[in-house]
């Protein structure tokens, strides 16, 4: 009788970012359809600064959507928000390596609102030049993962997502899908890295933030029971 009350009252462990609100597998389609929402709400209104700012130029033929975006756009941002938001945590899981540093939405909130102000500046501030302009974006953005994350795996991530991000738009211009005026960089603007960078670190604390909120509202069902 001993052993099954001290068995009881020993918690689920479900570790750092593990859990589930009915199923492991429901839990993750729901912060999958979370992230994808959130990345879709983001593409739209970043997307309108950047038409604003007459940065990025739709063909006739592919405007297809609200806030003048080829329609492929937002669902493409929503995927790959999804995807960043649940690699993070999985990767730190993984690399035994919990993220525990700002863990609280209000700190995950600042972190949008600043990827925003980065976006906003990339729009509507004017310099000089090119390279004055992408050396600004690259100190935000590094400046926003020094402040809200701080994890070697976060900087690692942002970094790759920032390269294979890159390297589609590329792809994409080359192919007459849309394009940027004055590109300065292999068809694309120069600070365009910086951009999906700053992204990939908002996503992330996104992700984890969902994981890690999920983990507690699941220890607290188990200790209610």
């Amino acid at each position: 009788m001993a052993e099954r009350e001290t068995a009881s009252s020993v918690p689920p462990k479900c570790g750092p970012y593990i859990s589930s609100v009915t199923s492991r597998s429901m839990n993750l389609v729901i912060r999958g359809v979370v992230l994808f929402l959130i990345g879709v709400f983001l593409a739209l209104v970043l997307n309108l600064l950047q038409i604003q700012r007459n940065v990025t130029l739709f063909p006739p033929d592919v405007i297809a959507s609200i806030f003048s975006s080829a329609w492929w756009v937002p669902p493409c941002c929503g995927t790959a928000s999804a995807v960043i938001g649940l690699l993070y945590p999985c990767i730190d899981r993984h690399l035994g390596e919990p993220h525990k540093f700002k863990r609280e939405w209000s700190s995950v909130m600042r972190c949008v609102a600043v990827f925003v102000g980065i976006n906003h500046a990339s729009a509507k501030v004017d310099f000089d030049n090119n390279i004055q302009l992408s050396l600004t974006l690259a100190a935000l953005s590094i400046g926003l993962w020094w402040t809200f994350d701080r994890s070697r795996s976060g900087f690692g991530l942002g970094v790759g997502i920032a390269f294979l991000a890159t390297l589609v738009t590329q792809l994409l211009v080359y192919n007459g899908v849309y394009q940027y005026t004055s590109p300065d960089f292999l068809y694309v603007r120069s600070w365009l890295p910086c951009i999906f960078f700053a992204g990939g670190i908002t996503m992330g604390n996104i992700g984890r933030q969902l994981a890690m909120y999920e983990c507690k509202v699941t220890a607290e069902k188990s200790h209610q029971e």
